[in-house]
């Protein structure tokens, strides 16, 4: 499931409207920062992250988006994203129950506009052949994103 097409029974429309505002304050956010972010990002284990941002230095960092308790309550697959990143955020709306999320990882609170930093990730270095691994993937997957928009026949 993604938060762009999740299944009818996983979540309402709201909550779809809600991921998507989410997202956007959120990528607004990482670019504010420096940072290059990807959307519905694949990972090397058949995984598929809300948004993954590169830094300037080749950290990454991921952010899973919660629209609501429901959403976060259902979902167990987040931690097997760790191995991935050097950082982890949860992403949330203004009026979420923030401490309910997990105090281990990073927190983001955005909206449709921007978002903010409640509390940093803690740094937990990828392992180094990974990295570059996923780099080149990232790398690969946002040319083929770019040149879609040139060329529709692109897949």
């Amino acid at each position: 499931m993604s938060i762009l097409s999740p299944s009818p029974a996983a979540a309402s429309a709201s909550e779809v409207k809600l991921a998507e505002r989410l997202l956007r304050g959120v990528c607004r956010l990482l670019e504010d920062l420096g940072h290059a972010a990807l959307t519905e990002f694949p990972l090397a284990n058949g995984r598929r992250v809300d948004v993954i941002a590169l830094d300037g230095a080749g950290a990454t960092s991921i952010i899973e988006i919660k629209s609501s308790l429901t959403d976060f309550r259902s979902d167990r697959k987040w931690q097997e994203y760790l191995d991935f990143c050097d950082r982890f955020y949860f992403a949330v709306a203004p009026e979420f129950p923030q401490a309910l999320l997990p105090v281990e990882v990073g927190l983001i609170v955005a909206d449709n506009w921007s978002g903010a930093i409640l509390r940093d990730s803690p740094l937990v270095a990828m392992n180094g052949s990974r990295r570059k691994a996923q780099t080149l993937r990232i790398a690969v997957t946002a040319a083929l994103r770019l040149r879609r928009l040139c060329d529709p026949r692109i897949d």
